[in-house]
């Protein structure tokens, strides 16, 4: 009789293979005395991420930065890269014979847009062939837990002129995007990427001041397998409205979502999806030089809810003039202008549902600048750091990072990485009051040359809440972009368990 043992560790990695996190626990995997055995975080041995496609402008310039922090517990071994959506794209018209042949020339000639360095330090590549494609990405062994990347696009002008930047994320199956537009001035894209080999089915669904808008071809889209499908918010209804939420519902398969927000006059950013509908949100990091916020709201629940909201200032939580509740009605996208908000301070908002039962989604419009020199990005309600986050593309000059920890005093550590050129990496610990949000003073590598990475861990259990901020100055004009930073995944939970989980063959 042959005893097959079956690693509960492995059975969970499989899983965090897809999700990049995974939570694991047994109905009876409990102490004799009837205590719960504490949970062990494990290092993830597979993640997957994907890059949308970048600017199509002529005067855009787009740069991809990667980095993996040094994680306890990872093996020597490991491999990662992120290549071109079309490059990895099967032609079912061929034998499967010829298709083989062509992967092992592909191997041969075409180089990944980008393969990451040893843990610790990052590395920048630029998109070569198609300039318009999304990336696909993987990263195994010890490159995969907390693998980040970023793409940065520079567009100097024309319609939606300014940085777009945006973390590249884990395929999913469902995203909402309150804050886009479908008004004249807009151009907005949902960009959906497959980077599986089964074609994938979306849903894309529009909400209104009014409620659902009457969309056409929005059901049933079709995202053949390792490819890109930009969808024109505008060629999907004739309503024209300001403020619209999108919800993206994968039927079929897995994808990656992001909304391309192009103004003919403001500038132009990512918008990332908010988090999970909740019933309270916290928007972290609005920079503190903002000369207009516009607050977007949409609750998916039937009923109507009373949003309180709060800004957490460095000296504590307060509540804006004239703006102290956000009521939004069920199936409806409501907005408000909350000006300058942060009055020169840094800030980030707090959003309490009057019932908390009540999923709510939110995200803002941040304008920097005045006149015909201003530029636009956006925040999404974040999820917390958790374990462990992560930004990269960061200089000396031009980056802020951004943390508030909005119900009780926390501190955190914040590590610099070596640059992408040179430098040893820095760290240092801080701590942030309740209710305050503070734009830190990051720790700088020694002798830095190119970029770097930041890495942001909490040191107590007090939920804390980042965003990174990218400055720079063309022609005038303010640009920067905006990214929080959630957990990075990097780590799975595994209970420990008394019972025998081996199977007899």
């Amino acid at each position: 009789m042959n005893r097959t043992t079956l690693s509960l560790i492995a059975g969970v990695t499989a899983l965090a293979a897809v999700t990049g996190f995974a939570a694991v626990s047994s109905p009876g995997a409990e102490a004799k005395d009837g205590a719960a055995k504490a949970a062990a975080r494990l290092p993830v041995e597979r993640t997957s991420l994907v890059c949308p496609p970048p600017s199509t402008s002529d005067l855009a310039e787009t740069t991809y930065t990667s980095f993996t922090p040094v994680t306890k517990g990872t093996e020597n071994e490991g491999k990662a890269e992120l290549r071109a959506a079309t490059e990895q794209k099967p032609d079912e018209s061929k034998s499967e014979d010829d298709r083989d042949a062509e992967d092992d020339k592909s191997e041969e000639s075409e180089k990944p847009v980008l393969e990451p360095g040893d843990p610790g330090k990052p590395v920048t590549g630029e998109a070569t062939g198609d300039e318009s494609s999304a990336l696909l990405g993987t990263a195994e062994g010890r490159f995969a837990p907390g693998w980040t990347v970023q793409e940065t696009s520079t567009v100097t002008a024309g319609t939606g002129r300014g940085m777009h930047g945006v973390a590249c994320t884990a395929p999913d199956t469902e995203f909402w995007f309150p804050g886009t537009s479908t008004d004249g001035d807009r151009t907005d894209y949902v960009h959906l990427t497959n980077p599986d080999d089964a074609a994938a089915v979306v849903d894309i669904e529009l909400y209104g001041k009014d409620g659902a808008l009457e969309t056409t071809v929005g059901e049933g889209i079709t995202v053949q397998p390792h490819s890109a499908e930009p969808v024109l918010l505008s060629t999907l209804t004739d309503e024209k409205q300001t403020d619209v939420t999108v919800h993206v519902v994968v039927r079929s398969g897995r994808i990656g979502a992001a909304v391309q927000a192009l103004d003919a006059e403001l500038g132009g950013d990512w918008l990332p999806a908010s988090t999970d509908p909740a019933g309270r949100l916290v928007l972290p990091g609005i920079p503190k030089d903002a000369t207009a916020v516009r607050l977007v709201a949409f609750t998916s629940g039937g009923a109507d809810v009373d949003l309180k909201v709060r800004l957490a200032s460095p000296s504590g939580l307060i509540t804006p003039a004239g703006h102290d509740t956000l009521h939004v009605k069920g199936g409806m996208t409501a907005a408000v202008d909350l000006g300058d908000v942060t009055r020169g301070e840094a800030g980030s908002l707090v959003l309490t549902a009057a019932d908390d039962s009540v999923p709510v989604v939110a995200a803002v419009r941040v304008l920097r600048g005045k006149g015909d020199d201003q530029e636009s990005a956006f925040i999404p309600a974040a999820r917390p750091v958790g374990t462990r986050a992560t930004a990269v593309e960061n200089t000396a000059k031009g980056t802020t990072l951004s943390v508030t920890a909005p119900e009780g005093t926390a501190e955190i550590k914040v590590t610099a990485s070596a640059g992408t050129e040179g430098g040893t990496e820095a760290s240092k610990t801080y701590t942030i009051k309740s209710g305050t949000t503070q734009d830190i003073e990051a720790p700088v590598p020694a002798g830095v040359k190119g970029t770097y990475a930041l890495t942001v861990e909490p040191r107590s259990d007090t939920p804390v809440y980042a965003s990174r901020t990218l400055t720079t100055t063309e022609n005038g004009v303010p640009f920067f972009t905006v990214q929080p930073l959630p957990d990075d995944r990097g780590t799975v939970a595994v209970p420990e368990s008394n019972e025998d989980l081996s199977i007899v063959q």
